[in-house]
């Protein structure tokens, strides 16, 4: 019993990005979004002390696989959750586990997660890398820094629209849900997070990402320029799009880009 109390008392360690949502008004907002099916594979990242897990639990579901780096919180965890049928605690770090084991299944798989914002964008990437499209998740519901946020769901001819952006929506349906201001996180961070809802689409799966990657670190690297700068290699495929040279990156949509990166190819 003691040690189930300690999760309550267990401090976040900056180390790990540790902020944990600890105002219940958010969560019950958050709540509003879990979907309830008892085909439902989900996958929570850093559970952290448990504050959406309970939400999840109330919820339908095949499976629940809470992803936890915290060795002391998996420990708290698994004893806390341990006599609860289908949960399962793994002990691993978000950024280098597997998520193949989640290929090939028929059940449904959505990813819930109040990232640490310090690691948010890679574990983003490294989810819609993977070139055999669609990946393993269906839906996915997640915590990033406002800043990221709002460049993840930027369109073009936006000051915020970018090379995350693009690439992003080159493989998902992107909304944001709600913003997450700094004062419902223990401890206070320094800036305001917000919820993203990301869906896969299936519009650019013939796109290798990686070369996408590579064109958009091209375009972007100097974002004052024009593309007839930037990209003055890809003059002739720019005009057999029709897409004008004398625009700059930001100008550029996600479908012109994922067009140029096929001719590319």
């Amino acid at each position: 019993m003691r040690r189930l109390l300690n999760i309550n008392r267990t401090r976040a360690k900056k180390s790990l990005g540790q902020n944990f949502i600890t105002d219940n008004n958010f969560l019950l907002k958050m709540n509003t979004y879990i979907e309830s099916s008892k085909n439902n594979v989900i996958i929570e990242i850093g559970p952290g002390k448990g504050a959406l897990t309970k939400h999840l639990l109330k919820r339908k579901f095949k499976k629940l696989f809470l992803i936890e780096k915290d060795n002391d919180l998996a420990i708290q965890l698994k004893l806390k959750y341990e006599k609860i049928k289908n949960i399962y605690i793994i002990n691993d770090d978000a950024l280098s586990f597997d998520y193949s084991i989640f290929k090939n299944i028929k059940e449904k798989v959505i990813i819930y997660g109040n990232l640490p914002f310090n690691i948010s964008t890679k574990l983003l990437t490294i989810w819609i890398s993977d070139n055999e499209w669609p990946s393993f998740f269906d839906k996915m519901i997640l915590m990033f820094q406002k800043e990221v946020a709002d460049r993840i769901i930027a369109s073009h001819n936006n000051k915020k629209y970018g090379r995350l952006s693009v690439l992003v929506q080159s493989r998902c349906n992107v909304k944001k849900l709600l913003n997450a201001p700094a004062s419902i996180f223990t401890p206070k961070p320094k800036v305001d997070g917000a919820i993203i809802q990301l869906k896969p689409i299936n519009n650019y799966n013939k796109i290798n990402i990686s070369n996408l990657e590579n064109l958009l670190e091209q375009s972007f690297s100097s974002r004052r320029k024009k593309i007839k700068n930037t990209l003055k290699e890809y003059k002739q495929l720019l005009t057999k799009l029709d897409i004008d040279e004398n625009l700059r990156p930001e100008n550029l949509s996600v479908s012109n880009y994922c067009a140029l990166v096929k001719l590319i190819s």
